[in-house]
């Protein structure tokens, strides 16, 4: 064979791996309204800067006549590229081929790249659309996902893990996602679960369709394993960009730095009579936050499940930074199981990867109720405390009204290290709200009073003007200062730049044991 004929076979070999699991497969996937792993690849990356691996590699099992069904490939398209101009790895799963099912081959490919990223320090992004284990190949197989598995978890908190499910996911396969650091999933194409309907049908006997038990929908909104539920393949890939755009390459860089285009000393006057004077009164956080932040540009994580608390990302003079803000427009603000676990595992996210931390607080405290505490709150509360105590970011806090109690504490105050700790003149912060204290405070004037109501007012008038305001916690140092909040955005900045430099750290251990 002379070097023409190698060179066409060459390009033979390329043509076959990348038809994938042929034409007739490819239409299917289509009308199903999916891409191809190789169509997700070239959408997500900047133009003509995939880079292949492992093209031609094939399984090697010979059970069930699979010796006589081989596809270059094996299921699993890997390789690097870049978005933005900067380099990252991927893995996408090809459902058409043996239903996208995993073999040893296609386990060691996506080990490859995941050993490959540590390396090189770059983020990792999985497209999930499989049929789970290759039957097949029995044990193997499951190996193989265990091997995933295990690299994932060392590269936590090391390099940003992406998981977008485009497909199915089930069984173990779901564990690979559920350790990354953000999952995004499509409506109408995507599901995750452990055990699928028919199983659950037969064992429980309850029936539900595979979207009422793991679409899109349920997992963004109740069970918050996924971050981003997005109505197109195209709207998830464009949102994986913007993601990768806040985040470091890995855990020894800082964030990526854009040339701010917005004033750095911007006033928003409107903001002096943004928060409401009536205490009970609602508001949306969110607007705050858009106001205050570059070009008004705020990526918000998980914004459908726990919406009492709000996080995502922002940046401030150019420079990123995560958000973490309670909201009054829903529940009050008050922190209850899912929202104190959604804030801690962005908070823990935002420490490995050196994201400084601005925190909104107007929190009246944790959720009362026999569900809640049946359910951990205790626990779920101290998974929040503990992150903000543990994060040696720059961490810097803004009271704008409630601050009570224990979720005082919890929500990055002085006493957890929080280097800049600002509050507007309408905070109130004290061990709990003014009619409650009077209420336990006065409870035997206030029954032998001739008139209760009229006691009971004067004496919360009282306590508010004493103690349900930030002046006495600025008199011990809690709040560094009391600012207008028409200057918040250009205080956070000047924070942000005092906080540059920071350095500090937890004592020598092998690691915490945080309240799982």
């Amino acid at each position: 064979m002379d070097a023409d004929e190698k060179r066409k076979e060459l390009q033979r070999r390329h043509r076959e791996a990348e038809q994938g699991g042929g034409k007739e497969r490819i239409e299917r996937q289509h009308k199903a309204g999916k891409l191809t792993a190789r169509e997700r690849i070239h959408l997500l990356l900047d133009q003509s800067t995939f880079e292949e691996t492992d093209k031609f590699v094939v399984h090697r099992c010979t059970n069930l006549g699979m010796e006589k069904r081989k596809i270059p490939g094996d299921g699993v398209v890997t390789g690097y590229g870049k978005v933005d101009g900067r380099l990252v790895y991927l893995f996408a799963q090809d459902f058409t081929v043996f239903g996208g099912s995993l073999s040893e081959a296609y386990a060691a490919k996506i080990c490859k790249i995941l050993d490959l990223a540590m390396k090189m320090g770059a983020p990792v992004i999985g497209f999930n659309d499989s049929g789970g284990a290759r039957i097949q190949e029995g044990v193997v197989s499951l190996a193989g996902y265990a091997d995933i598995f295990l690299r994932n978890t060392l590269a936590s908190g090391v390099i940003p893990q992406i998981s977008a499910i485009m497909g199915p996911c089930a069984g173990g396969a779901v564990y690979s996602p559920a350790i990354t650091d953000f999952t995004f999933m499509v409506h109408q194409t995507s599901y995750m679960f452990i055990t699928g309907p028919d199983v659950i049908k037969a064992v429980t006997q309850e029936e539900v369709t595979k979207s009422e038990l793991g679409g899109a929908t349920i997992h963004s909104s109740i069970s918050g394993v996924a971050h981003f539920a997005t109505h197109s393949e195209e709207e998830c890939l464009a949102q994986i960009r913007e993601l990768l755009s806040f985040l470091p390459s890995n855990n020894m860089e800082d964030p990526p730095y854009h040339e701010p285009v917005d004033d750095p000393n911007r006033v928003d006057s409107q903001l002096d009579k943004f928060v409401p004077t009536d205490p009970n009164q609602p508001y949306d956080m969110k607007e705050l936050i858009v106001t205050v932040v570059d070009e008004h540009q705020f990526f918000e994580v998980h914004p459908q499940f726990a919406k009492n608390i709000v996080v995502g990302f922002a940046r401030l003079n150019g420079f990123p930074v995560g958000i973490v803000a309670n909201q009054p427009a829903f529940l009050a603000g008050t922190l209850d199981i899912n929202s104190s676990v959604k804030a801690a595992r962005f908070v823990r996210f935002c420490d490995a990867f050196n994201i400084p931390l601005l925190i909104f607080e107007d929190v009246p405290g944790f959720l009362p109720g026999v569900t809640q505490e049946h359910g951990g709150i205790i626990k779920a509360g101290a998974k929040l405390l503990y992150a903000f105590a543990e994060a040696t970011v720059p961490k810097i806090t803004v009271i704008t009204r409630k601050a009570y109690g224990g979720a005082y504490c919890v929500m990055a105050s002085k006493h957890l290290r929080t280097d800049m700790n600002y509050a507007y003149p309408t905070a109130e912060i004290a061990v709990m709200g003014p009619q409650g204290a009077v209420e336990i405070l006065y409870r035997r004037e206030i029954a032998e009073s001739a008139d209760p109501e009229k006691f009971k007012k004067k004496k919360i008038e009282e306590f508010r003007e004493t103690f349900a305001n930030p002046y006495v916690a600025a008199e011990r140092g809690y709040v560094d200062e009391v600012i207008e909040p028409r200057q918040t955005r250009s205080k956070l900045i000047r924070a942000l730049e005092m906080t540059s430099n920071k350095r500090d750290t937890n004592p020598p251990r092998k690691h915490g044991n945080i309240p799982l």
